[in-house]
């Protein structure tokens, strides 16, 4: 089917196609950051039942390191403020996606919609042409 478009439509329907890969990697990319956040909100969460003198770990690469309870708890905060200011750049990201692809699905509409009844109103000889 596509073999018959015209070259214009079948670029939008390209454009449409990477779109719609955009729009699933972002959405990838935001559920990966989701579940980030939720584990991390749950650490401090947990936190809040530890004794502040309790000795706690910190994962660096493939070992521990002890750390106080102070820089783990406030690290922990950082880390939750940047999942969320990525999950909302996400959020955005996903809603810019999803309007460039509304709207490239409507131009790619009244594309097809217009050249089905014949030259599509930009060459020569079609309805209202030339002539006294």
């Amino acid at each position: 089917m596509q073999g018959s478009l015209p070259p214009e439509a079948q670029e939008k329907i390209e454009e449409l196609q990477d779109l719609q890969e955009q729009a699933q990697q972002l959405a990838e990319q935001k559920q990966s950051t989701q579940t980030s956040l939720n584990e991390a909100k749950a650490a401090l969460d947990a936190m809040e039942d530890i004794d502040e003198d309790a000795t706690m770990y910190r994962e660096v690469g493939e070992i521990l390191v002890e750390t106080d309870y102070d820089s783990a708890y406030d690290d922990l905060e950082e880390k939750v403020d940047t999942l969320e200011l990525r999950a909302e750049r996400f959020d955005s990201q996903e809603e810019k996606v999803q309007q460039q692809f509304e709207d490239l699905q409507e131009e790619l509409q009244q594309m097809l919609q217009g050249g089905a009844g014949g030259p599509g109103g930009m060459g020569p000889g079609g309805p209202g042409a030339g002539g006294a």
